[in-house]
Formats: structure tokens, C-alpha cells, sequence
């Protein structure tokens, strides 16, 4: 059964659902089929990196699914290791090659590796292969407001989207009001932070228990509220409807400063702080 669900226009004028499937870990047969029934629970929107070594599964899924390549939007980003200008546009080749898919509709630069200082090379050849038709929005991941900064002031674009960790133990209020001062669409990866975690924490199993939903539809209804694009990752049919069925019910701005009283200074789940992170 297909559900609908809103979308967001962005800086380019492309326009993306408000939630997408995650595809972190889905390999093989076994992803493909996970992305198929994503797709037909209702999902258009598909997230995937070269670094994940997912793209055939994913684009086999797509193949699956049955459901026409011009009614989603795929999203694919360039590892670290391919930051140089020819090297990016090799992988964003490759990566099409490797999905069955003649472009990409959304692409971003994984992480900035500033350490390695080629982001901004890395962007350009972004710039270049939209242009080209490779892709047809164009974004990073993982960057912070010096380096959203630096690309745009030395290039002249300014991303489409910026797909960083939110979640509620960390909601990146200074970095969305970043992305507000440029128009930068937000993306939450890890949008339910550790299952374990969220599952068992008082204040948002309340609120669900208000709202007859599971704890993870409040959270990622909590996301759709912020404004961020979320893209919760799930293999089980059930939890994939699941975690569409959250455009029922609203959350008070009680609930939603509550949630938001979760987040924390060190609440990064990973240890990966973009401005050291090393990724390749």
C-alpha cells in the first residue's frame, strides 16, 4: 500500500520526500529485497553511499520493486578517498554503474575531512557533474558551518541539503540555524538514535503512550516537525510501514520542547566529530 508523503522544495528547486529509507548494512539479496518492500511500503526516497557497498543492491531493489525509476529519488555520496576533482567524477560514474542507474537525484560529499583539505575540490566536481546531468541535486554530509561556509564563498553554490546526526539525544540546534541563514535543507542520519537507547527512554515513551504510536513514529514525526528530512533505516516490512505512519497526529509544543530537552553536548553516538573525522 502506498502511503503519501510530503515533500520539501529545495534550494534548487528540486523537490524530495520528508522521508526516506536509510540502506546502511543492506547487503546482498537480502538488502535488495529490504529495499523493494521499503520502496513498496511507500518510500520514493533512497539513501546510499559508495562507503556503504550497496549501491547494486540497492539499485537491484529499485529493479524489484517494480515501481518506475522516475518516481524516486536516489541518493548517493563521494568517500573521502575520491576527494580530488577527476577521481569524484570517477566515482560518481562508477557508482551509476554499479546501481544500473543513469543519475543520481541527489548526491552529497560524505564528510569534509578537513584534515585533507580537498572538500572544496570535491565540490566543484559536484558543481560539474550536475551540469552534466550526472545528478540532479547536488549536497554534503556531515559538514560544519566553517565548511559550508568555505564552499560556498569560494564556488559560489550553496548545497541543496546537509545530511548530518540529529536525533533527540543530539538535535543540532546551532547547525540547523545555520542551514536556515542559507537555505540548506536539514537530513537526519541515525534519526532514531540507538534503538536501545530511544526505546527505553521515559520521556518520548510517554508521549507515545499520548498518542497510541510506537516511540520510534514520535521521534521521526518529532524530526518531520523540526524540518529535518529523515532517513530511518529498517529490514523488517512491518517497522518500514511503521515508520511512514507518522503524518496522523501532531506534536504539542510541549512534547517537542520536551524531546528537545534530551539533547546534550557529547550525545554524538559515534565519536565522529566532522572536524576530525576521517573517512576514506
Amino acid at each position: 500500500m502506498e502511503r503519501t508523503i510530503p515533500e520539501v522544495t529545495l534550494n534548487d528547486g528540486t523537490i524530495l520526500p520528508v522521508t526516506g529509507l536509510g540502506t546502511y548494512g543492506l547487503w546482498g539479496n537480502a538488502g535488495a529485497n529490504s529495499v523493494s518492500s521499503g520502496i513498496n511500503a511507500g518510500y520514493r526516497l533512497i539513501d546510499t553511499a559508495y562507503n556503504y557497498e550497496n549501491e547494486g543492491a540497492v539499485g537491484e531493489g529499485i529493479k524489484r520493486s517494480g515501481i518506475s525509476r522516475e518516481d524516486l529519488w536516489v541518493t548517493s555520496k563521494l568517500p573521502g578517498r575520491y576527494h580530488t576533482y577527476e577521481k569524484a567524477l570517477v566515482a560518481i560514474q562508477e557508482s551509476l554503474y554499479r546501481s544500473n542507474l543513469d543519475y543520481f537525484d541527489l548526491y552529497l560529499i560524505h564528510w569534509p575531512l578537513p584534515n585533507q583539505d580537498l572538500y572544496v575540490e570535491a565540490w566543484q566536481a559536484l558543481i560539474d557533474a550536475q551540469k552534466w546531468g550526472l545528478v540532479r541535486s547536488i549536497g554534503v554530509s556531515n559538514f560544519l558551518p566553517e565548511h559550508l561556509e568555505r564552499i560556498i564563498q569560494e564556488t559560489g553554490v550553496t548545497p541543496s541539503i546537509n545530511q548530518v546526526e540529529l536525533h533527540p539525544f543530539f538535535n543540532q540546534e546551532e547547525q540547523r540555524k545555520v542551514h536556515a541563514e542559507y537555505n540548506i535543507q536539514t537530513q537526519s542520519w541515525s534519526p532514531l538514535a540507538r534503538a536501545a537507547d530511544i526505546l527505553s527512554n521515559e520521556t518520548v515513551r510517554k508521549i507515545a503512550e499520548t498518542h497510541h504510536k510506537t516511540v520510534p513514529q514520535v521521534v521521526l514525526r518529532w524530526q518531520y516537525q523540526i524540518g529535518s528530512v529523515s532517513i530511518p533505516r529498517s529490514t523488517s516490512p512491518e517497522r518500514q510501514r511503521d515508520n511512514l505512519a507518522i503524518f496522523d497526529f501532531t506534536l504539542n509544543e510541549e512534547e517537542m520542547t520536551a524531546i528537545a530537552a534530551l539533547s546534550r553536548p557529547d550525545g554524538r553516538l559515534f565519536d565522529m566529530d566532522p572536524a576530525t573525522h576521517e573517512e576514506f
